[in-house]
Parts: structure tokens; sequence; C-alpha cells
């Protein structure tokens, strides 16, 4: 006679039919972060909560990438297992978005094969900065860009980054602690640096793309080609500073509010 399976030996072998990725802009100035914690408001425990209701099951979530408090996004990507019972991903989006409040837009809900995660499925991330240089601060800017009060060199700039792209011991740009016990190489496949115009002001954006990043990898990144924009550093500085494995070495960590998750790139097979 065939053995009679249990209920837990079931649900233990259960498979999820397939996953889906939902594709999130959000301003991150009134969220502590991306990541759900306890008893505050951040994007990752607004959109469980709103998965939650729709759905009427618990739900979590994996993340692209984690922001800090103030840090924003344009295309972070959340991904979660399906249970076959979800509506058509047209009818979740505009759902959530009914749900997560006006800080949140949900851009995109697609289906993607079983197994699925945002995170360890990405090809590449891209980060943007903004900063407003100059004596005249920014008004519709503000909340995205840093304003430096220093004319910045744009030059001199590019000169520096350009020894940060391939892959490298990135040490010197995150703090000491978050890099304890941990590998700290990372790849940049492209660091540019231009002045561009936003709603009638100018700023200088800074664009980096690269397989992952380390804790404020970017904002200290900045915040150190600032420093070499103002005249405060010479160029071949920055290399020194790579060279160091020291985070005392580099400059600055730049405000949160300049810095944009732009967007996640995944191999084409991944979707549904």
């Amino acid at each position: 006679m065939r053995p009679t399976a249990t209920p837990s030996a079931v649900a233990d072998t259960h498979v999820a039919p397939h996953a889906f990725a939902v594709e999130i802009a959000y301003d991150g100035e009134p969220f502590s972060g991306f990541a759900r914690q306890p008893g505050r408001d951040t994007v990752q425990g607004r959109l469980e909560a709103a998965l939650a209701t729709v759905l009427r099951r618990d739900v979590v979530t994996t993340g692209a990438g984690r922001t800090d408090a103030g840090v924003h996004a344009l295309g972070q990507v959340v991904s979660f297992d399906a249970d076959g019972e979800e509506p058509p991903p047209a009818v979740l989006r505009r759902s959530l978005q009914a749900l997560t409040g006006r800080h949140v837009v949900i851009r995109d809900v697609r289906m993607a094969r079983a197994g699925f995660s945002a995170r360890f499925d990405a090809l590449a991330r891209e980060y943007r900065y903004r900063i407003v240089d100059g004596k005249v601060p920014p008004l519709f800017l503000a909340r995205f860009a840093w304003h430096v009060p220093t004319a910045l060199d744009v030059t001199r700039m590019c000169e520096a980054a350009s020894v940060l792209v391939g892959e490298h011991d990135f040490r010197s740009f995150t703090s000491a602690q978050s890099a304890q016990g941990k590998n700290t190489v990372r790849r940049i496949d492209a660091l540019e640096i231009v002045s561009e115009e936003h709603l009638g002001e100018t700023c200088v954006r800074i664009r980096v793309v690269g397989n992952a990043f380390l804790h404020s990898m970017v904002r200290v990144v900045v915040g150190s080609l600032v420093e070499i924009g103002a005249g405060r550093r010479k160029a071949s500085w920055l290399g020194e500073v790579l060279a160091a494995r020291d985070r005392a070495a580099a400059g600055p960590t730049a405000p949160a509010h300049g810095l944009t998750f732009h967007a996640v790139s995944y191999p084409d097979e991944v979707w549904l």
C-alpha cells in the first residue's frame, strides 16, 4: 500500500508556483530606511502591510537593495513568493497603490519564475547622486540634492573617479564596523559625473553602476569626490584612499537625501 503523506509533509514539499516582482519608487524623507524595523515606518514594512491586506496572508519580501533613512528610490525592486491565489499583476498594482500612501509609487508588478529573488538575481544596480553647487541653494531640488556652497570642478572629479572603475577592495568607502569580518571587494562598471538641469536648476549628477554596494559606499565615494571637486584634495588622492583600505582615509559621507536608488537590471529569463 502506498503511504499517505501527512499534512506536515505536504507543507514541507510545497513549491511556490512563481514569484512576483514589484517595482517601487519612494521619497525616502519620511521613512526610517527601506528595511522593516519594529515600531518604525519603513518602506518594506509599509509594502508588506499592504500586501497582507490585499492577499489576506503574511508576506515576507526581499528587496534588491537596502536604502538608509532619507535615501530615495526610483526603481527599487521587491520580490515575494506567490501561492497561486493572487489577482492579476495589474489589479495587484492598483490595490497596493491605494494602500501604500503618497510617498510610495507602485510602478509595476511582474510575474517571475519560481525562486526569483530581487536581491540575488540582480545583475547590476544603479545609484544616482545629485549635488547643487555654488552660493545659490536649490528650491525644487532641495529634497533630492545636496547643496555644496563651493563651485565644483567636474573635470577634476571625473579624472579622479576613473580609478574606482573595475573590481577593487572598497573597504575605505564603508564604515569600519559594517566591514568587520566581511568581504569588501566590489565591482563598479560605470562612474559618470555630468552637469545637467532639472526643473530649471543645474546640478552635478553622479551615476554609479555596479554589481553590489557596501553600506554607505556610494555616499562616501561622493563625499570624497566633492573634496577633490572643491579643491581641497588633488585628483590622485582617491587612488591613495582606495589603496589604504581604511575608512579614516576617505572623505565625509555625503547626506542621504541626495542619493536615489535608480534602477536594477535582471537577466531576461527570470520573467514569465
